[in-house]
């Protein structure tokens, strides 16, 4: 009796079917915000190391990547912070949209 059960059910499927996943995006605020407090942290660190350490200095670097950047002041220390925090800013706003552009028009989804 018990084989008549079985043979009237749909025959089972072979394998196990797996979830279809969409192409993974990078969310633009996310990458903002995680790139522009790690900037802005990196900058103060470096700040607080050409302090500990003057021989040893990188301040130089500053002048040329952070306009209006002066050694050192309470008001040169807050551009340079912000304007780290804004280079996290430029690089999550090109580089999120190409990314997620181009992981949604490849055949891979984004995946290797």
């Amino acid at each position: 009796m018990s084989d008549l059960n079985i043979s009237s059910r749909t025959p089972p499927r072979a394998g196990t079917p797996l979830p279809v996943q969409s192409a993974s995006r990078i969310p633009v605020m996310a990458l903002g915000l995680s790139l522009g407090l790690f900037l802005a942290v990196t900058f103060a660190l470096c700040v607080g190391f050409d302090l500990l350490f003057p021989g040893q200095a990188m301040y130089q670097s500053w002048f040329r990547l952070l306009p209006g950047f002066t050694w050192l002041s309470w008001q040169s220390f807050f551009l340079g912070l912000a304007e780290s925090f804004a280079y996290g800013w430029y690089v999550a706003l090109v580089f999120a949209p190409l990314y997620n552009f181009f992981a949604a028009h490849s055949g891979r989804g984004g995946r290797p």
